[in-house]
């Protein structure tokens, strides 16, 4: 946030918002919860907003603290969360967590790409994992991959495809948007699952998980009542299991 533009304020919420207060700012700090991101894969996910825009947004983040430019693979500029950055990741969770109980817009789009959804599943599978699990599993969402890699109860979801996972899971975006928004239920999600592995009990362990998970971000949203919320039709998706 600009100097003209601070709040000035003795309050804590006060200099946040003037670190990440304005428009597009927390969501670029989202989908770099992600992983690191060339620009164009910002510019992709965050559907609507103008390409300077997002630059003078990186640039002000970066200038914040809480992102930089680094150098990724085939020398392309990256951008990525310093470890301030990545503090924000219990803060993105209960905005999730409340926007949960919010209708969606009627005109609203679709993201470019889905790393929209890595910190908010990070955040609620650290909450509910098994300290001793370790276990690989690769999310795909409308064939876009993400990793989910849990290492003795410390869980990670990055954008890319798993190395060697143990077990695949894949839906669509839609359903794992309306089952940690508590417009499905879980045994409806089940069905839109198409599931690969040679692991049954990998299997059940990563079932678990995402089950749990989902219905943590359920139970740290607000009451139902206090937010009413629009209902959204659902097409029907039976379970594959390939081994």
């Amino acid at each position: 946030m600009t100097l003209a533009r601070r709040y000035r304020l003795l309050c804590p919420i006060a200099r946040a918002l003037d670190l990440v207060g304005d428009r597009w700012a927390l969501l670029v700090l989202r989908d770099l919860h992600a992983g690191p991101a060339r620009f164009g894969e910002l510019l992709d996910g965050l559907s609507g907003i103008a390409s300077n825009l997002l630059a003078s947004r990186l640039d002000e983040l970066v200038e914040g603290g809480l992102v930089r430019k680094t150098v990724g693979p085939h020398q392309v500029t990256v951008y990525e969360l310093t470890p301030l950055g990545a503090s924000t990741a219990n803060l993105l969770y209960e905005l999730a967590a409340f926007g949960s109980r919010l209708p969606p817009d009627p005109d609203r789009r679709e993201p470019g790409n889905h790393r929209t959804i890595a910190v908010t599943l990070k955040v609620a599978c650290g909450r509910v994992v098994d300290p001793k699990l370790t276990l690989r599993t690769e999310l795909r969402l409308d064939g876009e991959p993400f990793t989910i890699d849990v290492n003795h109860g410390r869980v990670d979801i990055v954008a890319g495809p798993a190395v060697a996972p143990q077990v695949t899971l894949e839906t669509d975006y839609e359903s794992i948007v309306a089952v940690s928004d508590g417009v499905m239920t879980l045994e409806d999600f089940a069905s839109r699952l198409t599931i690969t592995s040679t692991e049954p009990a990998a299997v059940q362990q990563s079932l678990a998980l995402l089950s749990a998970a989902v219905q943590r971000i359920a139970n740290d949203a607000p009451p139902q009542e206090v937010a009413p919320r629009l209902e959204r039709p659902r097409r029907a998706r039976r379970t594959r299991q390939r081994r």
